[in-house]
């Protein structure tokens, strides 16, 4: 399924609605834009199997260079656009795009983009001038609207923080079918699970660069429901476009229920939300006394999912067994669940261990980087891959988490790892060691914060933090910074090194 199946149905209906501007775009509109936009790609030289990269903020345009991209056979890569240029510039070049997009409100960026990333050769800016980048609009009106013979599958290749801090593309094999043939796994679980179809009206309130939010539009919009986009989360603003559009379907991370139920009781009792059939919420735990407000506010219509931009398997559960079973991610919806010990022996039944998803066949690589690819492999069994989560199953095969891989933070649904932070603080002359931690927030789930053990003569004191913290701003990107930082005399290591962080 894409958008195009329905133009004989529904031409004139929203395929997309953006919330502060209230642009709207019709399957017809999304159609042709987005054919004229592959051709243009092709123009340029783009062929199935080369890489495009965008750079771009929660804007409509971004479903025309998504499905351009998914009917040219391209691997697409969005690029997080809150990060520096340097982060940026890693993974345009590590994904080996030879095109990249860039919005005109991120002309900064893209500008600084231009010498960091020499393997580019074709750069193109939408809604707007930026130097050095052909006229995507422009360039995209000249060409027909006439879908072209061949439109092979794409699929996106996104990327997610590694171990070692440097972000890694989790590339997986092109579908090898054609634009309107099905296979799709997302839009499938979106039909099938959630009952996503042509009277659909979902709420997106995260950004576009994320896997959840882009893959659940894309599968709404292949299904012929209608997308309501957030150009940014707001707490009451999200009630009140439930209640402006009748909101059937909406998907949240745990940050944003708390938001919502800070709201005065007053405020939250404004607006009509009666409308919603099913509230999704991922990418974080949910602390179980948030999520039993949200139902009790809500009604049951909540539904956790347990996965990861890998998408090497998925766990379900609704609000009748979450009330049965509080705490617990679900049952396998995809893949099966395999909870290991450290030797790769299977653990019995509600033991803790390294929670691994059995497929059929490898479902995903590392790109560049066959040595973290073959690390998520089980080792007597390669097509069990783990992305280091911590938990057990029940005896009916439900799975609760227990923790995540040792270092990762999530703070507000975001993943951040801590080494490219440590790096960059240990190259501060006043810093001889450091470690930074996820710390419990109860509006973020977690915050960052770093401990740092001074050099002698230096005074862990307000003027040292502020002057890490200024030292960070431009090496690391903002939500990456520690919230708090704490001075130590000493920090643990083991004889050999390592940092024992569960001590700190």
């Amino acid at each position: 399924m894409y958008p195009g199946a329905h133009l004989t149905s529904r031409p004139h209906d929203p395929a997309v609605i953006m919330a502060e501007g209230g642009e709207t775009v019709t399957f017809a509109q999304l159609e042709s834009r987005s054919i004229q936009m592959a051709r243009a790609l092709a123009d340029f030289g783009l062929q199935p199997g080369d890489h495009l990269a965008v750079l771009a903020t929660n804007t409509a345009r971004v479903f025309d260079i998504y499905w351009a991209a998914m009917r040219s056979g391209l691997y697409l890569t969005m690029v997080n656009w809150h990060l520096t240029a340097g982060e940026s510039a890693h993974i345009v070049s590590d994904c080996g795009a030879t095109a990249l997009i860039v919005d005109a409100v991120l002309a900064d960026i893209g500008t600084e983009l231009i010498p960091l990333t020499p393997n580019v050769t074709t750069r193109f800016a939408y809604s707007g001038h930026i130097d050095g980048h052909d006229d995507l609009d422009a360039v995209a009106a000249r060409q027909p609207t006439e879908p072209p013979g061949d439109q092979p599958r794409g699929a996106d290749m996104l990327y997610s923080s590694g171990t070692t801090g440097r972000p890694k593309g989790i590339k997986p094999e092109l579908p090898g079918r054609q634009i309107h043939e099905p296979g799709d796994t997302m839009t499938a679980m979106n039909q099938s699970v959630w009952g996503v179809g042509p009277d659909t009206v979902y709420l997106s309130p995260a950004p576009l660069y994320h896997a959840a939010p882009l893959r659940t539009c894309a599968s709404v919009q292949a299904l012929g429901g209608t997308v309501v986009v957030m150009e940014r989360f707001d707490a009451e603003r999200a009630l009140a476009l439930i209640e402006k559009y009748r909101v059937t379907y909406s998907q949240w991370v745990p940050t944003m229920f708390v938001r919502m139920l800070r709201l005065p009781e007053e405020v939250r009792a404004r607006y009509d939300t009666s409308s919603m059939k099913v509230a999704v919420h991922a990418a974080a735990p949910c602390p179980v006394d948030v999520k039993r407000a949200m139902i009790d506010w809500w009604g049951p219509i909540l539904s956790e999912y347990y996965s990861s931009t890998e998408l090497n398997g998925l766990t379900i559960v609704d609000t009748e067994e979450w009330l049965d079973h509080p705490g617990t991610v679900g049952r396998a919806a995809l893949g099966t669940i395999r909870v290991c010990d450290e030797s790769g022996a299977e653990t019995p039944v509600g033991t803790i261990g390294t929670i691994y998803f059995e497929r059929d066949r490898l479902p995903f690589e590392y790109h560049n980087d066959p040595e973290k690819t073959r690390a998520a492999q089980h080792p007597d069994h390669p097509t069990w891959t783990t992305t280091g989560d911590v938990g057990y199953v029940d005896e009916e095969g439900r799975l609760f988490l227990t923790d995540r891989d040792s270092f990762l933070i999530i703070s507000g649904g975001v993943n951040i790892y801590p080494r490219e932070i440590e790096d960059a603080l240990l190259a501060h002359p006043s810093v001889l060691d450091a470690a930074v931690v996820g710390l419990p927030d109860a509006d973020l789930g977690e915050r960052v914060a770093a401990i740092v053990q001074p050099v002698d003569g230096a005074s862990g004191d307000h003027d040292l933090a502020e002057a890490l913290l200024e030292h960070l701003r431009p090496r690391i990107a903002r939500f990456k910074l520690p919230r708090e930082v704490i001075f130590r005399d000493t920090l643990p290591r083991t004889p050999t090194g390592k940092l024992v962080k569960r001590n700190l």
